[in-house]
């Protein structure tokens, strides 16, 4: 009986992905996809303005930002594992009714803490919307050579995504108030819910025995607490702090418990041993290397585009342009690259010119520099795209097709994760370097100078009510800590990308092409005709 279950199943499989035009479900995938990714980035330009109109503490600020990706990551196993027992479509469709009701809350926020349980509620819809799109596309593109061409498409989409939430929100804040930012996602909602129940296949993962319901909320909560004590540290809490240690130290725990709990049962939530193949935890390492690069980096950007330089929230996305032009191409270009050079040389090289591009940066100061601006983001944008991509590519291909829904989780809460923990690092960095430029600035009161250390923006607010000789200090003070500031985490990124480098030298030479997908013989009976239905 368990052979013809098998078989059984092997013919849904096969029925969800050739029974649907794969190309028109890339389609909509990578709509979803657009709806996340937008999200992710169209705050970033709206972070001055949101400081402005809420008033909100370090900690809350830190919190609005970083509240998405943390429960993002935190239940990206939770619903990716569920969609393998409900359906992936079920709950990719619930995912966008959530994002949809969650981007009308953030809209209407009239205080921080509204913002962030809506920005939190985006982030339960961003884990069930996130699995179920790669774990679809596996799916539906059984050959290697196919899929990795899809991936290309779909991460090209991603770099879209990721320009047009600064530049829309750029827009939107010319002529709107910030809350505008987050009603671009209710009509991509209502739009991609009738078509994706029209087109999207339903399919289902090889699961026997029970859901593990324990070991789902056990990683949530670990997630969840561990990268919770990484954003106090962010936020400027000490490494003594309650606040931060227990966080820390829960997360941890649960984590190991959750881990030696899959590892004893016979039905695991997670297959680790997924995790002894090099190819998969190599590339689960590179793209939270690179994520912890490239989101703690644009936020970091867009406050100096911003706050330094005094450009509009227009201009500023304007100017993250050519970091999203590049991206594109790599994507476009990577299934190409990734059959010539393979996983290897490909991803070691991204990080590799990553890191130059990083460092290059370095030599921005307090006036513009717009050559070598786009000059040093077009290099990023195409050396962390072509990392993304060749670690994403190697992670699904080296996962067997029966458990695409596992990995597509651990591929994307690698993603948040690094995310997350990029935002909360590199915000840490930037704190202890930008600070300490305030202290004994002429004629500004001790008072004064701790509360500009707290940010940019707080310090232009001090300097404007101090005024006069010591406020115009201040403020040049403040502008010349911040890139100051900008120039360590710079160097702290390349040194981090420099050991992604490293790490991508344990991924395959050679990009090993599978076989098209196996035909599976028609039911020759009635009986195995009714248990395949």
């Amino acid at each position: 009986m368990s052979g013809t279950t098998t078989a059984a199943a092997a013919l849904r499989r096969r029925a969800a992905g050739a029974g649907a035009n794969r190309w028109v479900v890339l389609v909509v995938l990578c709509v979803s996809l657009l709806l996340v990714a937008v999200d992710a980035t169209v705050l970033h330009v709206a972070v001055p303005a949101v400081t402005e109109d809420l008033r909100p503490g370090g900690i809350e600020l830190l919190w609005i930002v970083d509240v998405y990706p943390l429960v993002c990551a935190s239940l990206l196993i939770l619903f990716g594992t569920l969609g393998d027992r409900v359906g992936r479509r079920r709950i990719l469709l619930l995912g966008y009714a959530l994002f949809g009701v969650a981007s009308g809350l953030a809209a209407l926020a009239d205080n921080a803490q509204v913002l962030i349980v809506a920005r939190a509620l985006l982030g339960v819809g961003g884990a069930m919307i996130m699995p179920a799109t790669l774990s679809i596309l596996r799916q539906v593109f059984p050959d290697r050579r196919e899929r990795a061409l899809a991936i290309g498409v779909w991460s090209a989409v991603a770099a879209v995504g990721a320009a047009v939430g600064p530049l829309l929100g750029g827009f939107l804040l010319e002529h709107f108030w910030w809350g505008s930012v987050f009603l671009v996602n209710i009509p991509l909602m209502l739009v991609s819910l009738p078509v994706g129940r029209l087109l999207l296949p339903e399919s289902k993962g090889e699961r026997d025995g029970p859901w593990d319901v324990v070991g789902a909320l056990m990683a949530a909560a670990g997630l969840f607490g561990a990268v919770l004590g990484v954003k106090r540290l962010g936020g400027g809490e000490s490494v003594g702090s309650p606040a931060t240690v227990l966080p820390l130290v829960v997360g941890a725990a649960l984590l190991i418990a959750f881990v030696r709990r899959q590892r004893r049962r016979t039905h695991p939530l997670v297959d680790l041993t997924m995790f002894a193949r090099p190819a998969f935890s190599t590339s689960v390492g590179c793209i939270v290397l690179a994520m912890l690069a490239l989101v703690g980096l644009e936020l970091i950007a867009a406050q100096y585009l911003q706050l330094v330089l005094g450009l509009s929230p227009l201009e500023t996305g304007l100017r993250l342009l050519p970091l999203t032009f590049a991206a594109m191409a790599a994507g476009l270009a990577g299934a190409r690259m990734l059959r010539r050079f393979g996983p290897r040389r490909m991803v070691c090289a991204g990080f590799c010119l990553t890191a130059f591009a990083v460092v290059l940066l370095t030599a921005l100061g307090p006036t513009d520099d717009c050559a070598l601006m786009v000059s040093g983001f077009v290099l990023l944008g195409f050396g962390l795209e072509t990392t993304l991509f060749g670690a994403y590519e190697s992670m699904l291909s080296e996962a067997p097709p029966e458990q695409a829904g596992g990995a597509a989780a651990i591929g994307e809460t690698s993603y948040q994760l690094g995310a997350g923990i990029g935002i909360a690092l590199l915000g840490t960095v930037m704190n202890a370097a930008y600070a300490p430029g305030l202290s004994g600035v002429p004629g500004v009161p001790a008072p004064a100078s701790s509360a500009a250390g707290h940010s940019l923006g707080e310090a232009y607010e001090v300097a404007a009510q101090l005024g006069g000789v010591a406020g115009t200090a201040l403020r040049h003070a403040a502008r010349d800590a911040f890139v100051h500031g900008l120039h360590v985490t710079l160097l702290v990124s390349a040194g981090l990308l420099l050991l992604g480098a490293a790490m991508a030298l344990r991924l395959p030479r050679v990009m090993q092409c599978e076989a098209g997908p196996v035909e599976v013989p028609a039911p020759r009976d009635a009986a195995e005709s009714r248990v395949s239905v």
